[in-house]
């Protein structure tokens, strides 16, 4: 995973939405180059992964009766059948329908995985749709002052048109979550549950300090001395 030469300094704003300081981030994690083809495939596989199998047509062996063959092979002049379950009769059974127990599964290398997820990190820092704040702490789980948080922060809010944001929470934050529950446009995502889905399909990213520096101790590499 190779990283940038350059350093990528990002500002960090309080809850007024006023900038305080800035942070210094991993070029481990933020700074390595994007691959689209790798970002689709990691995309694919998780939704691959995640979709469920719902519907579930019977086969001519599981349809109900059937069990007697509906008239005498020669003499009828008709053609000969041998169940009226067949899939070429009206109630009978379906060829090639979907099943309940078909695998849609598909696998991904570990560090396959690791790496897009950090692509789709550094793709959102690398054009600028990272927002830092340096804590979240609305009193009482308001979603008004996360609304109100929102709406000072450098992002696109209107009413005919809002961003699609993904706020990181930190581990174990059940305030954001309940902040942010009627703000449509906002995905709430826990720092230790990170998919590549929600990170890309958002337009920006909020994060407090604590969730960035978790990212970076789970993602980024460790520093060892020579």
């Amino acid at each position: 995973m190779a990283a940038t030469a350059e350093k990528m300094i990002v500002d960090v704003y309080n809850m007024e939405g006023e900038k305080v300081s800035t942070r210094e981030l991993s070029p481990d994690v933020f700074g390595i180059s994007v691959q689209d083809e790798l970002l689709h495939f990691a995309v694919v596989v998780q939704a691959a992964n995640e979709r469920g199998t719902y519907a579930h047509t019977k086969t001519r062996g599981e349809v109900r009766g059937g069990g007697k063959k509906p008239w005498k092979q020669k003499g009828t002049g008709r053609a000969r059948h041998g169940s009226i379950r067949s899939p070429i009769w009206r109630g009978g059974g379906i060829v090639f329908g979907p099943r309940t127990d078909r695998n849609y599964s598909m696998k991904i290398n570990k560090k396959v995985k690791k790496k897009a997820l950090c692509m789709a990190l550094a793709q959102k820092a690398q054009t600028g749709k990272l927002i830092l704040i340096d804590t979240f702490a609305p009193s009482n789980a308001k979603t008004k002052e996360a609304f109100a948080l929102l709406k000072k922060l450098p992002l696109i809010l209107t009413k005919k048109k809002s961003e699609k944001i993904a706020f990181l929470s930190p581990k174990n934050d059940s305030v954001s979550k309940k902040s942010f529950s009627n703000v449509s446009f906002v995905t709430v995502v826990p720092v230790e549950n990170l998919n590549v889905i929600d990170l890309v399909k958002s337009t920006s990213i909020v994060a407090p300090l604590t969730s960035i520096d978790v990212i970076e101790k789970r993602y980024a590499k460790p520093v060892t001395s020579d």
